[in-house]
């Protein structure tokens, strides 16, 4: 029978039961819970929990197309600026899940999900590409030039992200200025801080695509004839299919992050989920989900520089472009978003900087490293979920939720 594949639902059918590998695929089965996530929203409003949980999974299938969506695009450009997209269409919800957290003015909340964001995919992203390779492989080699840039990125953005709140510690401890004025400055810088970081990303883009892209394109393709990897490799997608299915997801992803964003103040203020938690681990696994398949999926079959290139290209955008971002975006709404992280969020950044860069010195992996790099991960997880919220201490998150 023909099937008429221009129409727009015939197309998003046919496009979201196909992907790139077995665990993109099992994402698919989440599909029915959008339709019911977004119809509890509107019939059942009063059903918070629900709303949140239903909302929580409906955002998985949504990330997976527009990760495949984006990986499929990208494979009719240039390896580097393939790649490029397909890291930066996996921030998408990141991003949209940032802009609606701005709008209703939950600072603290994005500033746990930025740090959140690296440390998931650094350490739980990062540590599954080596358990999946490693026990697969064994042992798997990627190139000095991925792992040497990605590691001085990740430490600059690192130093970026720390020197505000590092200000506003050690002022704030010598007792002479005023938390107004304190607050202010902190803000400043915060804003300062945000074009300057943006700028090293501009200059990072810029090299990956016109100074070493021979070096970049070489190591992709090289990665893209491996063996394990030869049906992956085969378009999935027309053109065509792949801006439908980006255009449809990215609509979903839009109305399912408002109606989560929603539901966050009854999570945090009457389930008593530290927002921590919420902010370093529930928001950024949903968020980055699909780039995280991905990068799995290249470390199954052996493509451990691509892997490695969206896995350090997420976090690097992340910390270098869409934090920054949203600060600035702030500053044109007239909101007072900065960098001020909190202690306990600085401290393991900088750890898991610190973790994730020795393992990349050697420029070979193994599933031994992959397990510590997740069981680091668990560990702030359980950290994050004991961490109190800010109300107990005078905190400025749930005051503002509740004086909402």
């Amino acid at each position: 029978m023909h099937v008429d594949r221009t129409t727009p639902w015939t197309c998003h059918a046919m496009i979201c039961w196909r992907s790139t590998s077995r665990a993109s695929r099992i994402c698919n089965i989440f599909w029915p819970v959008v339709p019911a996530a977004i119809f509890v929203k509107y019939a059942h409003h009063d059903l918070h929990l629900v709303i949140f949980i239903l909302n929580y999974i409906a955002m998985i299938p949504c990330a997976n197309l527009i990760g495949f969506a984006g990986q499929e695009l990208g494979r009719k450009l240039h390896k580097v600026l393939g790649v490029l997209l397909e890291t930066t269409l996996g921030s998408v919800v990141e991003i949209v899940m940032f802009i609606v957290l701005l709008k209703t003015d939950q600072f603290a909340v994005i500033q746990a999900a930025i740090l959140g964001s690296v440390l998931a995919t650094q350490l739980l992203c990062l540590g599954m590409c080596f358990v999946v390779g490693g026990v697969r492989h064994n042992e798997l080699n990627f190139s000095e030039v991925v792992g040497e840039v990605g590691s001085d990125l990740l430490l600059t953005a690192g130093f970026g992200l720390i020197v505000p709140a590092a200000f506003f510690t050690a002022v704030s401890a010598n007792g002479r200025t005023t938390p107004e004025v304190v607050s202010d400055k902190v803000l400043r810088i915060s804003r300062i801080t945000s074009i300057l970081l943006i700028i090293a990303y501009a200059i990072y883009t810029y090299f990956q695509m016109r100074t070493n892209e021979s070096i970049y394109d070489g190591i992709f393709e090289e990665d893209e004839h491996h063996a394990e990897h030869e049906d992956g490799s085969k378009d999935k997608l027309t053109f065509t299919e792949c801006i439908v299915a980006l255009v449809i997801a990215i609509t979903l992803v839009t109305i399912i992050a408002i109606s989560l964003v929603e539901e966050i103040e009854f999570i945090v203020v009457t389930r008593h989920v530290s927002d921590s938690f919420v902010g370093l681990i529930l928001v950024p696994l949903v968020e980055k989900f699909a780039e995280h398949l991905t990068a799995i999926d290249e470390a199954w079959d052996n493509q451990m520089n691509m892997a490695l290139a969206h896995v350090l290209g997420a976090t690097i955008q992340t910390s270098l472009f869409n934090g920054p971002l949203v600060v600035l975006v702030g500053w044109g709404l007239q909101k007072r978003m900065d960098l001020n992280f909190d202690l306990f969020n600085i401290i393991v950044l900088i750890l898991a900087i610190l973790v994730v860069g020795n393992f990349l010195r050697d420029q070979k992996s193994n599933y031994l490293e992959g397990s510590l790099c997740v069981i680091v991960y668990v560990n702030i997880a359980v950290a994050a979920f004991y961490y109190p919220n800010p109300a107990n201490e005078g905190g400025k998150y749930v005051s503002v939720l509740v004086s909402n």
